[in-house]
């Protein structure tokens, strides 16, 4: 049976988990949410998720929400991405929460600021607010990466595509690769795996079809 993601391209915790689903090998296809024309807060969605978000899985009977259960899902079911030990598979979930705290969070608002709301309406103060307390993030993460490939282990894991998944989008929130090298060459390890994509192309939706 074929799986289910309820996506937009915009959306960095839903291609959190596409790139899992597709790095583990698992069968699923994207169903486009238009969120920016409001349908997760119409009552169709609500009955599939009542926390109105991206990205939610349906596989069978099984419906879940929020990007970080579905990784541990999907690793779950298909014995990848999980560390090769429970030290690792705790070391993974340490780098997912911390994602989920410093660095997705808050890339993911300042760059919504940045990028999705009229011009006009762009908070600068709280938009600088982020990126210095962003800077921060990125030095613990390139200085984690430059002795090591993956962020746990030897191999990639969930801690990878969680804590890649926003770099990967091209629109500015702050974040130049160049400027932290150990991360720019862990995000062309990654490129460079079996079925990986970017963003727009792995997902639905994208900022130039409302051009």
């Amino acid at each position: 049976m074929t799986a289910k993601l309820y996506c937009f391209g915009e959306s960095g915790n839903a291609y959190k988990a596409a790139l899992t689903l597709t790095l583990a090998q698992m069968e699923w296809v994207p169903v486009f949410v238009d969120f920016f024309n409001g349908e997760t807060r119409q009552p169709p969605f609500r009955a599939l998720n009542e926390m109105g978000e991206v990205p939610v899985l349906v596989d069978g009977d099984t419906v879940l929400t929020q990007s970080a259960v579905i990784q541990d899902y999907v690793s779950s079911k298909t014995g990848k991405l999980g560390g090769r030990s429970a030290a690792e598979r705790r070391e993974v979930l340490r780098w997912m929460f911390w994602d989920n705290h410093k660095l997705s969070g808050q890339v993911g608002a300042t760059r919504f600021l940045m990028n999705f709301l009229p011009p006009e309406k762009r908070p600068a103060e709280v938009i600088a607010f982020q990126q210095g307390r962003l800077k921060a993030t990125y030095t613990v993460l390139n200085d984690h990466l430059a002795s090591r490939d993956w962020m746990v282990g030897d191999q990639v894991s969930l801690a990878d595509t969680a804590c890649c998944g926003y770099l990967f989008y091209p629109e500015p929130f702050g974040f130049d690769r160049k400027d932290w090298p150990h991360v720019d060459r862990w995000l062309d390890r990654i490129a460079a795996l079996p079925g990986w994509q970017p963003p727009y192309d792995m997902m639905p939706g994208n900022p130039s079809d409302r051009a």
